[in-house]
C-alpha cells in the first residue's frame, strides 16, 4: 500500500515505514505530524479525487537538518563584477507510520 502526499510544494510517494526528507516543518524531533493533502492512495486499486477526500498520513519527525552547501556564483565578464554566495536548504526527516485511507 502506498500514498502520494503533497507538502512543501512537492509530491512524495510514501509507504508505511519509509523515511523521507521534506521541506522544513515546524515540529520538534519526536513529534507526530499529519499530512492531510493526500493526492492518491493505492492498496488493490488506485483511488484519487473524492475517494481520498478524508485520507491522512501520520508520520513521526526524526530530525531537523540542513542539506549540503550549494555555491551560487554570479559573474559578468569585462566589468570586474563577481559575487559568491552559499545556500543550505533546511529539511525535516520524517518516518511514515500509518496511512489512513
Amino acid at each position: 500500500m502506498y500514498a502520494i502526499i503533497a507538502t512543501g510544494g512537492k509530491q512524495y510517494k510514501v509507504s508505511e515505514g519509509d523515511v523521507i526528507k521534506v521541506e522544513k516543518l515546524d515540529a520538534e524531533a519526536g513529534a507526530t505530524v499529519t499530512f492531510d493533502q493526500v493526492i492518491a492512495v493505492s492498496d488493490a486499486a488506485l483511488k484519487v479525487g473524492a475517494d481520498v477526500a478524508g485520507a491522512t498520513v501520520a508520520a513521526t519527525v526524526m530530525e531537523q537538518g540542513r542539506g549540503k552547501k550549494v555555491i551560487v556564483y554570479k559573474y559578468k565578464r569585462k566589468t570586474g563584477y563577481h559575487k559568491k554566495n552559499g545556500h543550505r536548504q533546511a529539511y525535516t526527516r520524517v518516518k511514515i507510520d500509518k496511512i489512513n485511507a
